[in-house]
Formats: C-alpha cells, sequence, structure tokens
C-alpha cells in the first residue's frame, strides 16, 4: 500500500435509521440502495435517528468524564490484566497497534454475563466471557454504560437486517447469528493532548475485527479514515456530527462478503497538547460459537467485490470468536501473557511476540 496523501476534509454521507425502521417501501428501498453504495465503497458513514433516548448521549459523556477524572489509583485497580476477559482499564501507551503503543486511555466493557470456566479441550476463545470492573464510587457509570451498549445493540440488528437486503440477502440473514448472546464491546476512550514533537498516534491505523462499530464522538475532531477510491490514496477527517454515530463495517463482514463490503482503515490522531479527545466505541459481533458462511451474493455484487485483503500481519478468521481473541492477543500482550500463555505456547508464540495466530 502506498502512503496516503495528507489528510483531506472530505464528508461522509448522512443515513437516517428511521428511514428503514419507519419509512413507507420507497424510504426502506433507499436507505438500502444508500448503504450498500457506501458499505461497498469507503465502508464509513454517518447515522442519525438510532434510537437514543432524550439526554442519554449527555448522560454517557458525563459518566465519561466522571470516569476519567477518578483517581489514578482507583482506575489503576480496575487495569484489564486483572482480567482474562480482557475487561477494565488501560493506561495511555498500554495498548499495542501494529507494534506501536496507541495514546489512549480507556475502560473496556461488554455484556455483562459469568465467566465459562477453562477446562482441557475447551476452546480458548470461551475466555473472552465474563464479568465487567466497574468503579465502586461511580455506581451511575455502569447503569447508564450498559443502557448504552443497550441502545446500540438494537440499532446494530436493524443496520444488519438492511445489510441483508443490500446483499440480496433475506433480511433476517443474520438474526440466529445474533441472537440471545452477541458479542457486546465497549470501550470508554479518552486521548491526551500531545506536543506536535511527539507520536501522534492516538490509536494506529487499522480495521476492526468484529461485524459493526458504532462511534460517539464528543466535541473534538481526530478520527481519519483511509479513503481508497480516490486517485491517490489520502485520509479523510471524520470530524463528530452532533446526533449522529459513526458507523463502520469490521472484518467479518468484508469475509463473509466476499469483498463486497469493505472493512476500511482507520486511525485517530493525537489531539493538541493542552487539550483531550472523548469517545465511547460499540462493537457489535455474533456469538462467540458462530462462523458465518460466505454469503451467495448475486452476481451482479458478486462481480464487484473487491476481494479480501490479505494483510499477513492480520489474518481473517470468519469464526467470532478466534478472529476477536486473535486481535486481543496481540492489542494487549500483558493480558495475553498472564492469561493466556498457554495458547501462545501452543501456538509456538513467544511470551513477547505480537501474536497472529491462537486456538
Amino acid at each position: 500500500m502506498s502512503a496516503p496523501d495528507a489528510a483531506a476534509h472530505t464528508a461522509l454521507p448522512v443515513l437516517n435509521l428511521t428511514d428503514f425502521t419507519q419509512g413507507d417501501a420507497q424510504h426502506r428501498a433507499t436507505f438500502v440502495q444508500r448503504l450498500r453504495d457506501v458499505a461497498h465503497g469507503v465502508g464509513f458513514f454517518y447515522l442519525s435517528g438510532y434510537g437514543a433516548a432524550p439526554g442519554q448521549v449527555d448522560a454517557v459523556f458525563n459518566a465519561t468524564r466522571d470516569f476519567f477524572a477518578l483517581p489514578a489509583a482507583q482506575k489503576e485497580a480496575l487495569r484489564m490484566v486483572n482480567s482474562p476477559h480482557f475487561r477494565g482499564y488501560t493506561r495511555a501507551g498500554d495498548e499495542i497497534t501494529r507494534g506501536e503503543r496507541d495514546w489512549r486511555e480507556q475502560i473496556d466493557i461488554g455484556a455483562e454475563r459469568e465467566a465459562i470456566a477453562p477446562t482441557p479441550g475447551r476452546p480458548s476463545w470461551l475466555r473472552l466471557q465474563g464479568p465487567n470492573q466497574w468503579p465502586d464510587s461511580l455506581p451511575q457509570f455502569k447503569t447508564t454504560l450498559l443502557q448504552w451498549q443497550d441502545t446500540l445493540t438494537h440499532a446494530g440488528r436493524d443496520l444488519l437486517r438492511a445489510l441483508a437486503l443490500a446483499l440480496g440477502q433475506p433480511e433476517n440473514c443474520f438474526d440466529a447469528a445474533f441472537a440471545h448472546a452477541p458479542v457486546q464491546h465497549l470501550k470508554v476512550i479518552r486521548y491526551p493532548g500531545r506536543s506536535q514533537d511527539t507520536s501522534q498516534q492516538g490509536v494506529g491505523a487499522h480495521k476492526d475485527g468484529g461485524c459493526l462499530t458504532l462511534l460517539l464522538q464528543h466535541e473534538r475532531a481526530g478520527l481519519q479514515v483511509l479513503d481508497r477510491n480516490a486517485a491517490h490514496e489520502r485520509w479523510i477527517d471524520v470530524p463528530p456530527l452532533p446526533g449522529t454515530l459513526v458507523i463502520n463495517l469490521g472484518e467479518v463482514l468484508e469475509v463473509q462478503s466476499g469483498g463486497y463490503l469493505r472493512a476500511n482503515i482507520h486511525r485517530v490522531v493525537s489531539p493538541p497538547q493542552d487539550a483531550d479527545r472523548l469517545s465511547v466505541a460499540f462493537f457489535l459481533s455474533p456469538r462467540l460459537d458462530a462462523e458465518l458462511p460466505l454469503l451467495p451474493l448475486p452476481p451482479a455484487l458478486a462481480a464487484q467485490a473487491h476481494g479480501i485483503d490479505r494483510d499477513p500481519q492480520n489474518p481473517l478468521i470468519s469464526h467470532t470468536g478466534r478472529n476477536l481473541l486473535k486481535g486481543r492477543l496481540r492489542s494487549h500482550p500483558d493480558v495475553a501473557l498472564r492469561h493466556h500463555a498457554d495458547v501462545l505456547t501452543a501456538h509456538g508464540i513467544a511470551p513477547n511476540a505480537a501474536p497472529a495466530a491462537y486456538a
């Protein structure tokens, strides 16, 4: 891949989900067509009408500010390295993307489910399920964030039904894989400001590993997506737009559609030294045990498929649990070493290496 040009200010489309969920046949058809175009193209768009309750977004960001304002010792007590399920707090610089440290602090939250005890012969990816770590001093934080997770899960399921139609499939094509216990993963993130003479990697260039990402941005920009359709590759700025989420597609959908849908590369540039940036990213994936088959696309769509990106640093796997564990092991080597050393050893991966394959 050639080096992208300097960042360019290019607007992404805004889709209103109520056109699909509440609209007549014409509005639904128009929404599906627009969704097909953008999901096949840049793979990123803004979404309005996604079902947030009045005041809910403000509550999410108030809770986010309250969490990051906690004393360092209270946040450190929730460090992710305590959790085999990759839940909890990560300091700036402790998460890695493509071998370099990301400059963001965050807390990872999943669905509140009981851990599955590891036993011989049981798949290692089942360890991704388990409880969260919550700050005792902020009881409302748990309530607010789990309600937000539910809101976005509902919106994500509606989007998947529209994507099924966009791919020429039955509307309920994805329903079974997301029934009962889909993977729900929130990252509540703060990007501290950095001086211009240091690395500007808030988070490095990457693809997301699940099906859908629904991102809530606060007031400061920083997200950029790679435009690979331009004559020369370039980074598109994706600034906050009030009343919307930013939606992008994950690797599972790229694999399942034979590359017709695009899981695009994106990054976050650090804010200036005297500022910070808040965002809340939600990743929706099928059940951990789901392995989604290649979809039989209509010939007209299959002929337009880009093909699946083959990156030796990031092999794509259609099985949900295996693909997600791959990403967690690579991004959080401290958790991998403490709780998943057996997985690394079983595949001949040195404890300090960035694992690319596993059980």
